[in-house]
C-alpha cells in the first residue's frame, strides 16, 4: 500500500473543526493506517498562513503537530515542470497543480481532496472524499 497525499483543505477542516466537514474528514482519515498519509511543504505553508496572520499560536501548534505526523514529500524541479503542464492542460491554480504533480511524482496511490476540478484533472488519482 502506497501513500495518500492530503490536500490542504482537508487538514484545515479537521484541525479547525469545520462544522460541516470535520467529521467526514476525520472518519475518512480513521479508515486508513496513519502511516499512509503524506503532504508536501506546500501543504504546511498553506495551513500555517492563517494562524501566523492572526497570531494564534495554539492553532499554529495544532497544525505543526498534525503535519509532523505525515510523511513529507519533497517538491523537486520535475514537480514544477509537471505542475506547469497540468496548469496549461487543465487550467488548475498553481497550488492545486503542485499538489497533484507532487502526488504523481512520488507515486502516491491517491490524492484526497474536496476539489472536484482537481479530481477531474487527476484521472483517477484524486478523489473528493466529501462526496
Amino acid at each position: 500500500m502506497g501513500l495518500i497525499y492530503l490536500d490542504t483543505c482537508l487538514l484545515i477542516y479537521a484541525i479547525e473543526n469545520d462544522p460541516e466537514r470535520a467529521d467526514k474528514v476525520r472518519a475518512a482519515l480513521a479508515g486508513a493506517p496513519a502511516d499512509r498519509f503524506a503532504a508536501s511543504s506546500l501543504v504546511r505553508l498553506e495551513c500555517l498562513v492563517k494562524p501566523m496572520r492572526t497570531g494564534d499560536l495554539l492553532l499554529q501548534r495544532r497544525y505543526e503537530t498534525g503535519l509532523d505526523r505525515l510523511a513529507r514529500l519533497s517538491l523537486p524541479d520535475p514537480v514544477f515542470l509537471q505542475a506547469a503542464q497540468l496548469r496549461a492542460r487543465f487550467n488548475l491554480k498553481t497550488p492545486d497543480a503542485l499538489h497533484l504533480a507532487c502526488a504523481q511524482h512520488h507515486g502516491c496511490d491517491a490524492l484526497w481532496t474536496n476539489d472536484d476540478r482537481l479530481a477531474r484533472a487527476a484521472h483517477g488519482l484524486a478523489r473528493n472524499i466529501l462526496d
